[in-house]
C-alpha cells in the first residue's frame, strides 16, 4: 500500500488537532474534519484507508460515518473513539462493522498500534476483493487457450470492448471458438450477472426462429395455446448471442433491425411492444460484406452489427498454439482416462503438421478420440484419426511410433517417457512450472524424472 490516507473526525478542535498532528508525524497523509457529514462528503471524493471518528458529535455522529462509509467504501477501516467507553458501546460498534473501538484518553503507542492493524485489515480486504475479481475475470478466459500474436490481439480487443455497450460482430471459420469469445465479452462486462443466451440463426426455419426470438401471444398461430416470452425478453439486462447471423432471412433481418433501433420487441400476434435492454453479439463464418453486395443481407443491419469487429484466426494461422491447445484438451479428457499423461513426440509432430480445416473444434475432437482409444500413458500416432496420419507425399498412413534410426524398432516405456519429457522441456524452454502442468505431475516428481533420465532444464529456465 502506498502512503496511507487517514481521516480524523472530531468536533473537539483541540483533540482533533492533537491526533491529526501525531498521526502525520508517523508518516501518514492525514485530513481532519469537525463533523461526520464533512468526512462522509470528502470520502466520496477521495478514498480513505482508515477513518478515526469520535462517536458523539452534533453534525453527523460516528455511527453515521460508519454506516455511510460501509455503503460507498466498504474496504475502509473505521475506528470509533469515545470519551464514554462501555462494553455495550464496544459491542454495538463491532456489530455495525467498525474495525475497532477506543475509549479516550488513549496513549500514543495505543493509537499507533490500532492504526497499523487497521491499515493491515484494509489491505487484506482489498487484496481479497482483487482476488475475487481476478478469479471472476479469469473464469471466462479459462477456455481461451493460446499465446500466439494473433490470439493476443483478439484478447486485447475483447478486453477493450467488454465494458462498453457496443454491438460486437465476431467473424471466423467454423470451429474457431466464436461463442467462447462472445461469452468472454459478456462475462467481462457489467452484464456478467445477467443472462447470456445463445441463438443459432441457422438451426430453425424463419417462422419458428421468429417466435423463439420475439415470443408470441395465445392464438397467434396453430399450436400457440398460451403466451410465451421470446429470447429477447429472456435476455433483458444481459446479452443475446446471435450465431450464424448470415443465415437470417430477410424478413427477420427487418425485425431485428427494428429491435436494435427501438430497443423494444413485439411478440407474434401482439400489437403492444415490450422494452428490452439487450446487448447484441453476432457471429458468422460467412463474409457479410459480400452478402450485402449480393443483396442477401441488409446493408443497414450490417452497419448496425459491425460496430466492433473481431476476426478470429484459423488454427492454421496460429500453429504455434497447437501444442498448448492439445495439452489443454488432453488435461480435459484425461480425467476420464487417468492413465493418459501426454503425447509421444511423433504424435505431436503430426498434430502440428496437419492443416486443421475444422480448426480448434477438430483438434479437440481428435484429442478426445485419442484419449478414449489410448492404452498407454502417451498418445500414439495410431490413436489419431486417419485423416491426420496421412503422409502428405505418399498418402500412406503412419501406423505406429517410429524409433530414431529404425522404423521397425519398438520403444521401451522408459524410452518413450524420456523422449516425451525431453520434448516437453524443449517446448517449455525448461520452465519447470509449465512442464509440470503439461505432464500433469508436481515439480518434485518432475525433478526425479529428469534426474533419472539425465535431463536438465537448460539455461533458459524461468519460474513464471
Amino acid at each position: 500500500m502506498s502512503q496511507a490516507k487517514l481521516f480524523v473526525v472530531d468536533d473537539d478542535e483541540a483533540a482533533r488537532t492533537l491526533l491529526a498532528e501525531a498521526l502525520a508525524k508517523e508518516g501518514y497523509e492525514v485530513e481532519a474534519f469537525s463533523s461526520g457529514q464533512a468526512a462522509v462528503e470528502r470520502g466520496k471524493q477521495s478514498r480513505a484507508d482508515v477513518v478515526l471518528t469520535d462517536i458523539r458529535m452534533e453534525q453527523g455522529d460516528g455511527f453515521l460515518v460508519l454506516k455511510e462509509f460501509k455503503k460507498f467504501s466498504p474496504d475502509t477501516s473505521i475506528v470509533l473513539l469515545t470519551a464514554f467507553g462501555s462494553l455495550e458501546g464496544a459491542i454495538e460498534a463491532i456489530k455495525q462493522g467498525a474495525y475497532d473501538y477506543l475509549a479516550k484518553p488513549f496513549k500514543r503507542d495505543e493509537i499507533r498500534l490500532v492504526v497499523q492493524r487497521s491499515l493491515e485489515h484494509c489491505r487484506l480486504v482489498r487484496e481479497n476483493a482483487r482476488f475475487r475479481e481476478d478469479a471472476r475475470a479469469r473464469e471466462p478466459w479459462s477456455q481461451l487457450v493460446g499465446s500466439s500474436p494473433a490470439m493476443l490481439e483478439v484478447y486485447k480487443l475483447v478486453a477493450r470492448v467488454s465494458e462498453g455497450r457496443s454491438t460486437v460482430l465476431i467473424e471466423g471459420e467454423s470451429g474457431t471458438g466464436k461463442e467462447l469469445i462472445a461469452r468472454a465479452v459478456h462475462l467481462n462486462s457489467l452484464r456478467r450477472d445477467k443472462p447470456f443466451i445463445p441463438v443459432n440463426c441457422g438451426a430453425l426455419p424463419d417462422h419458428l426462429l421468429e417466435s423463439e426470438m420475439f415470443g408470441y401471444e395465445k392464438g397467434a398461430f396453430t399450436g400457440a395455446v398460451g403466451a410465451k416470452a421470446g429470447l429477447f425478453e429472456a435476455a433483458d439486462g444481459g446479452t443475446l448471442f446471435l450465431d450464424e447471423i448470415g443465415d437470417l432471412g430477410q424478413a427477420l433481418q427487418v425485425k431485428l433491425l427494428r429491435v436494435m433501433q427501438e430497443h423494444e420487441v413485439r411478440r407474434v400476434g401482439s400489437t403492444a411492444s415490450v422494452k428490452v435492454d439487450v446487448r447484441i453479439i453476432a457471429a458468422t463464418n460467412r463474409d457479410l460484406a459480400t452478402l450485402v453486395k449480393e443483396g442477401k443481407f441488409r446493408d443497414d443491419l450490417y452497419y448496425r452489427l459491425n460496430v466492433v469487429r473481431i476476426v478470429l484466426p484459423s488454427l492454421a494461422e496460429r500453429r504455434e498454439d497447437i501444442t498448448m491447445l492439445a495439452h489443454h484438451f488432453l488435461q480435459k479428457y484425461a480425467k476420464q482416462s487417468l492413465h493418459v499423461r501426454g503425447f509421444l513426440p511423433e504424435t505431436m509432430a503430426l498434430l502440428k503438421r496437419y492443416h486443421w480445416p475444422g480448426n480448434v473444434r477438430e483438434l479437440e475432437n481428435a484429442v478426445e478420440r485419442a484419449v478414449s482409444l489410448s492404452h498407454g500413458p502417451l498418445l500414439l500416432p495410431e490413436d489419431l484419426p486417419e485423416s491426420i496420419r496421412v503422409e502428405p507425399d505418399s498418402g500412406e498412413l503412419l501406423k505406429g511410433p517410429p524409433a530414431e534410426g529404425d522404423q521397425d524398432a519398438l520403444l521401451t516405456l522408459d524410452e518413450v517417457e524420456k523422449r516425451h519429457l525431453a520434448r516437453v522441456l524443449k517446448e517449455t524452454r525448461g520452465n519447470k512450472v509449465k512442464a509440470a502442468k503439461i505432464l500433469g505431475i508436481d515439480r518434485r516428481t518432475l525433478y526425479r524424472m529428469a534426474e533419472r533420465f539425465g535431463l536438465d532444464f537448460g539455461d533458459e529456465a524461468e519460474e513464471k
